[in-house]
C-alpha cells in the first residue's frame, strides 16, 4: 500500500513538471487569508477588558501618534511593513570517549588433595585446576558531534492585519512572491503583534512578533534540481540502516 501510495505521489509530481516544462513556475493568486482551506483563526488568553476613557473636550487622542489620524495600522484590513533581519549563528562541539577493561581468573589448584584424583578425572584432558576460569572483556566507545550553523536574512515585507483580538492585539498575516527567470522566491510570516509596537512609520521589527511562523525559500527549475527524487526519499525513510 506504502509503494502504490509513493508511486500515485511520483506520478502527480511528475505530471505536473512535465505540464511546466519551458515555462516559469506560476505565481499564487492573491486569495483571502480566512477563506483558504485550513485557515483558524488564533485564539490566546485574554485579560478582563477594561472601559475606554473618552474625553469628548479634547482633540487629542490617546494613544495616537499623529495630530488628525493615527496611520498605523489597527483593524482587520491594514496594512504594515514588516522588517526581517536575521543574523544567527551557532557552534557546538561535542566529544565523549568511554573504555573499560575487565578480566576475570579463577582456579582450584589445592582441594583436599582431590585435586590430584577425583577432579582430575573429571576435567576434559589437558585442563589444569589452577587455572579453571578466565575470562577477559574490553569495550571503548569514542563519539564525537559538531554544529556549525550561519544564517543571515535581510528582507521586508507588507503584511496584512487579518485578525483582532479581545486585548487589542493584532493577529498578522504576508506573504510575497517574487519570480526571476525560472525560480520563484517565496516569503510567508505569521505571527502576534501589539499596537503600541508598530513605530510611526507603521512598521515592525521580526522579533516583535509573537508565535511568530517566518518561512522562506523558493520553487522553479533551481530548487527541483537541489531536492532528491521521490524514490531516494522514499528509500531514506523505510530502510532501517
Amino acid at each position: 500500500m506504502v509503494t502504490t501510495a509513493a508511486l500515485s505521489l511520483t506520478a502527480c509530481g511528475a505530471a505536473s513538471r512535465i505540464a511546466d516544462i519551458g515555462k516559469a513556475p506560476e505565481l499564487s493568486s492573491i486569495q483571502d487569508p480566512q477563506a483558504r482551506a485550513g485557515y483558524q483563526p488564533v485564539s490566546l488568553p485574554m485579560p478582563t477588558p477594561l472601559p475606554t476613557e473618552r474625553n469628548p473636550n479634547s482633540l487629542w487622542r490617546t494613544g495616537a501618534k499623529a495630530f488628525f489620524k493615527d496611520q498605523r495600522a489597527a483593524k482587520v484590513g491594514d496594512i504594515l511593513t514588516i522588517n526581517i533581519s536575521i543574523d544567527d549563528s551557532a557552534k557546538v562541539a561535542n566529544e565523549s570517549k568511554r573504555s573499560r577493561a575487565n578480566s576475570e581468573k579463577a582456579g582450584m589448584p589445592n582441594l583436599f588433595g582431590l585435586e590430584a584424583g577425583t577432579l582430575s578425572r573429571v576435567l576434559p584432558a589437558g585442563a589444569s585446576a589452577s587455572s579453571l576460569v578466565d575470562l577477559s572483556s574490553d569495550t571503548s566507545n569514542d563519539g564525537k558531534g559538531s554544529v556549525n550553523r550561519n544564517e543571515q536574512i535581510d528582507l521586508k515585507v507588507a503584511a496584512l492585519v487579518t485578525q483582532s483580538l479581545p486585548n487589542g492585539n493584532l493577529v498578522i498575516q504576508g506573504r510575497q512572491e517574487v519570480r526571476v527567470n525560472f525560480e520563484v522566491r517565496d516569503l510567508q510570516i505569521h505571527g502576534v503583534i501589539r499596537p503600541e509596537d508598530i513605530t510611526a512609520q507603521n512598521t515592525i521589527s521580526y522579533e516583535k512578533i509573537a508565535e511568530a511562523r517566518i518561512s522562506y525559500g523558493g520553487r522553479g527549475q533551481i530548487s527541483d534540481v537541489q531536492q532528491p527524487r521521490y524514490g531516494q526519499q522514499l528509500y531514506d525513510i523505510i530502510m532501517p540502516f
